[in-house]
């Protein structure tokens, strides 16, 4: 846990700047500033929020959030052609995808490792990691069904107990806190709080592990500061699947 608290210690938390959409003017893009944009409401983009965060490169790296339902043009034209948040702005270049980016800014940013050294946890990251698309489809595709919760979340979720408890030395899924808690993190928060007040399911029940990772997840700053209010992200999840 030595490195989650030294990255707590080195926390500073910032005023977060207004989301930028179609009246605003764009930034001075490729001036040099190292620009992260995002979407304050993206689970995606939250990935990279957090690794920013947990790094401790806020200085660095400028947060750019965007608002995603009134985007302005230009950051299609000039920054991400796909018109997808996150994007990182970084010497003269513009790069995507989240995973990818949370492993660019461990790589190139100063701050606390999110991956260990440890060629078997570094293997286990990969296959978590590589898992997470199947896990968020399960939790999904459960959501806007009128029946009660299916064997495949419960599999699903099952699979996230069993993962772990493969290392002692720590709460996370490698033990210390990792690039795999932070893919994690921004799809379980949602499907927490969305699960219990449309399925009447509680994610947790009969998981311990996955308990006390929401528990110790929730002690981290680099994160927590990164969370929206649950009741707006479930309205949003709620008009995303038509549910009243």
């Amino acid at each position: 846990m030595a490195a989650a608290a030294a990255a707590a210690a080195g926390f500073a938390k910032e005023v977060l700047p207004p989301s930028l959409d179609s009246t605003s003017k764009p930034p001075a893009i490729f001036d040099g500033t190292t620009r992260l944009y995002i979407s304050y409401v993206c689970p995606y983009a939250q990935r990279t929020w957090i690794a920013r965060n947990y790094k401790g490169v806020q200085e660095k790296i400028k947060l750019v959030p965007i608002d995603l339902e009134n985007r302005p043009a230009w950051y299609k034209e000039k920054v991400n052609p796909a018109n997808k948040v996150p994007s990182l702005e970084h010497n003269n270049k513009v790069k995507g995808e989240s995973l990818d980016l949370v492993k660019y800014i461990d790589k190139y940013f100063e701050g606390p490792a999110l991956l260990p050294d440890d060629p078997a946890k570094q293997q286990f990251a990969e296959e978590l990691l590589s898992y997470n698309d199947s896990f968020n489809k399960a939790m999904y595709s459960a959501m806007p069904s009128n029946r009660d919760v299916d064997d495949d979340v419960g599999a699903a979720l099952d699979k996230l107990e069993d993962a772990l408890s493969k290392f002692d030395d720590g709460p996370f899924f490698l033990g210390q806190f990792s690039l795999v808690d932070i893919a994690y993190a921004p799809f379980i928060e949602r499907f927490q709080t969305f699960f219990e007040e449309v399925k009447n399911y509680d994610i947790t029940k009969g998981r311990p592990k996955l308990t006390l990772w929401i528990e110790e997840l929730n002690k981290i700053d680099a994160y927590t500061h990164t969370r929206r209010d649950p009741q707006e992200l479930l309205m949003r999840t709620k008009k995303r699947f038509g549910i009243a």
